[in-house]
């Protein structure tokens, strides 16, 4: 049988095709647009994300046996807010992840309802990024679009709902939209009362291999394919990568280097840092995880790159970095604020220690150490809860590059794994509908069999001394500058 698994990126979806053996078929990509209507907004036309998802999976199974697709899951970028109206039209651009619109709401939360209050409701304090304060920013500041409110939901559900008709969200998403109270894997009254919503608006909840349905039949009918394919809930794009790198179970870690950079440990048990600079959710494989999410991390890189340099050969512009732990050049990765473990909206990218000799390749590699140290910076924090991480998994577009992972192994002093496939979020989606059709017994099984790790990269003694130089220079910095933001 094969298995459709979408990643429903911030800048485009991608879509794969799996086998139930775990092998990559085909891979396909679509792009979409990124709106930027005021500072520090960010939107997206939903339907957008749906029609570029139909057009990939029609190019998808284009030469491939249709009646073998048993099953679809799909991750994707987590916190938006999509806004249906009775007629399930949507009724503006998604607000985005990454969108700061909403810093006084998330004030109001934090500091008048209280961080307290807010991480027994849901085990996290506010984020601008995340859903909730977005509601609260339509309430106050678009009232009659609000009052025509009707479903809420995240940016994978709306092409999910599109696809199979189920209004559905999963754990391991709603846990970014400080709507689910975590721990117990429930809507909480509480925040539905403090942003004037009902239960009936949201959608229901699943665990990410859970079967919410079939595709619709006119779906089915366009796509070629079985009207019995099974839609399963899916996962928000961190646990859905996780899934894909085969970090599920107790322990385990993931760095991802997408468009945002998150460090992300898996945990059988609910677990929360006492001042919330890590998120607690829930995982896709029916447990928990932590997880530092910085708002930037190859999006650094590609600013850098296409913006100030003019120029798109990224691999061309890292050839020449050979000075590693030698850097004077520092670089803050806040282009868009930041969440963890800052949670500071305001604050913003810099460069520091420039002098008449510095060149263009101490610039970038200033780019991507920057980056890493930022990952440091969470991952101290899960450190200090007394977890003991001693290696990761890798993905994302960033994990290509030979020598950002050098650095993430040096300056986080961590082996860090490479995988035969790296998919990310893609491949987490095929391998959750994969256990939802009954291929594997449960997500860990699903992991054992398609994940393999490859090589290992390892710190080297005088390099990761080199870096731990540089990363406590690094750490002072924010905290000198953090009141001129």
């Amino acid at each position: 049988m094969l298995y459709i698994g979408i990643d429903l990126g911030t800048s485009a979806v991608k879509l794969l095709l799996m086998k139930e053996n775990g092998e990559v078929v085909k891979t396909v990509a679509k792009e979409y647009p990124l709106l930027f209507p005021a500072p520090g907004w960010a939107e997206q036309d939903p339907r957008e994300w749906f029609g570029k998802t139909m057009e990939g999976l029609v190019e998808l199974l284009d030469g491939c046996s249709r009646l073998e697709v048993a099953g679809i899951g799909i991750g994707g970028q987590m916190h938006g807010l999509v806004t249906l109206d009775e007629k399930d039209e949507v009724i503006r651009p998604a607000i985005l992840w990454n969108d700061g619109r909403s810093t006084r709401e998330t004030a109001f939360l934090n500091e008048t309802i209280g961080k307290g209050r807010l991480s027994g409701y849901t085990a996290n304090i506010a984020f601008a990024g995340f859903t909730a304060p977005k509601i609260l920013w339509m309430k106050e500041h678009e009232p009659e679009k609000f009052e025509r409110i009707h479903k809420i939901m995240l940016p994978k559900d709306y092409v999910l709902y599109c696809l199979s008709g189920n209004f559905s969200t999963d754990m391991s998403d709603a846990s970014g939209m400080l709507l689910l109270d975590v721990k117990n894997r429930r809507w909480s009254k509480e925040m539905m009362d403090i942003c004037g919503i009902q239960e009936k608006m949201l959608p229901k909840l699943y665990e990410s291999y859970e079967v919410v349905g079939t595709l619709r039949p006119k779906i089915a009918n366009a796509l070629g394919v079985s009207r019995q394919v099974k839609v399963v809930a899916g996962a928000g794009d961190n646990a859905a990568a996780a899934v894909g790198t085969g970090t599920v179970g107790d322990g385990m870690c993931n760095i991802s280097l997408g468009t945002s950079g998150t460090i992300f440990i898996s945990s059988k048990s609910f677990c929360m840092d006492e001042n919330n600079a890590l998120h607690s959710f829930a995982h896709a494989d029916g447990a928990y995880h932590l997880m530092g999410c910085m708002l930037s991390a190859a999006s650094c890189n590609k600013w850098w790159n296409e913006e100030i340099l003019r120029t798109k050969d990224f691999a061309a512009e890292q050839e020449g970095i050979e000075r590693l732990g030698k850097n004077q050049v520092f670089y803050l990765p806040y282009l868009m604020g930041e969440r963890s473990p800052h949670n500071n909206p305001f604050a913003r990218a810099m460069f520091f220690g420039m002098s008449m000799d510095t060149t263009r390749e101490d610039m970038t590699q200033a780019v991507l150490e920057g980056v890493i140290f930022g990952l440091r910076d969470s991952l101290e924090v899960a450190r200090s809860l007394g977890l003991h991480i001693g290696r990761s998994r890798i993905c994302g577009g960033g994990a290509k590059s030979p020598v950002w992972k050098k650095m993430a192994a040096n300056i986080l002093q961590l082996n860090i794994d490479e995988l035969a496939v790296e998919e990310g979020p893609a491949l987490g989606g095929a391998m959750l509908a994969a256990a939802g059709c009954g291929t594997y017994e449960n997500i860990e099984a699903a992991a054992k069999a398609v994940v393999r790790v490859t090589n290992t990269i390892e710190p080297e003694k005088g390099l990761e001394a080199a870096y731990e130089e540089k990363y406590q220079k690094f750490r002072k910095i924010y905290p000198s500058v953090k009141e001129l933001f």
